[in-house]
């Protein structure tokens, strides 16, 4: 059995209709209320998990404090401090008791948050000096080789820091030699190839860390996507299965983005619509 807390890293403020794709304004600002900039503030939240047996594993690591000043205004992250590590200090958990991070993916706003904040002069390096890392081959692979559309949301520095620790593990199926028979993996490759979606029990039963296939409430809903996805249609044919599991198997989902609500369970409505059972939103019809 474990522990599970869900762990806010540092927020930032991305554009509104990036984030929601090709929904229009009109809509989306029913759900998230924009600044004058239309900008709408997101949370990079971790899923912290302290086993029984002594172990310490962190699903994701946010955005962390690794931009220097000029990128961290650039993508609207509002403190400059990291976020992550204090949370985790507020809980009594040091960086060196983490023992395994599992990465959803190796874009800025989920990886981040493994390096240490920014000093002007110093070199990139990991925070979390004794932890082995979990990563899907093809995340891997994409950050490794990223194409023109999606090179600025990897940071060229973070692969060989952590692989150079010599305890990195791929995944190509859906359990982890590292990791152990008490977690398992769902797969998405419609935000961007190979995204891992951790599964765990909980004290409440079965809990998934969805990532950025469900970032938050509003994405719950099918037609919803973000215009960061590498497929939308593939997102909403891949949330279409994944979501029917949630429901039918009671699972509680954590939202990485979502600014106010960390998890959720799901739920169908009479008209077949997926939304979160409380707290919840507005369906795009109501």
């Amino acid at each position: 059995m474990a522990t599970l807390t869900a762990v806010l890293g540092n927020f930032q403020r991305l554009d509104g209709g990036a984030m929601f794709g090709n929904a229009p304004r009109a809509l989306w600002q029913r759900w998230i209320q924009p600044d004058e900039l239309n900008r709408i503030p997101l949370a990079t939240r971790t899923l912290l998990i302290q086993e029984d047996s002594g172990r310490t594993v962190l699903l994701e690591a946010g955005i962390g404090a690794f931009f220097a000043p000029q990128m961290r205004e650039r993508f609207g992250v509002t403190e400059d401090r990291h976020m992550l590590i204090e949370n985790l200090a507020a809980l009594g958990v040091s960086p060196e008791e983490i023992d395994v991070v599992v990465l959803s993916h190796l874009h800025f706003d989920h990886a981040g948050g493994v390096l240490a904040a920014w000093e002007e002069g110093s070199s990139p390096e990991l925070v979390f000096a004794n932890a082995s890392y979990v990563v899907s081959q093809k995340a891997w692979d994409r950050a490794c080789i990223p194409t023109a559309r999606d090179a600025g949301s990897f940071i060229p520095e973070l692969q060989p820091l952590i692989e150079a620790t010599g305890r990195l593990e791929l995944i190509k199926g859906d359990s982890s030699v590292t990791l152990g028979s008490g977690y398992r993996f769902h797969h998405s490759d419609g935000h961007t190839p190979g995204l891992l979606m951790t599964e765990v029990d909980g004290p409440d039963g079965p809990v998934v860390y969805a990532s950025d296939l469900v970032a938050g409430r509003p994405w719950v809903h099918l037609p919803i996507t973000m215009g960061y996805d590498r497929f939308p249609e593939l997102v909403m044919e891949e949330k279409l299965p994944f979501l029917a599991d949630m429901v039918e198997r009671s699972v509680a989902v954590v939202f990485t983005h979502d600014a106010e609500v960390a998890m959720a369970r799901i739920e169908q409505d009479a008209k077949g619509r997926y939304r979160p059972i409380l707290p919840s939103l507005p369906s795009p019809s109501s």
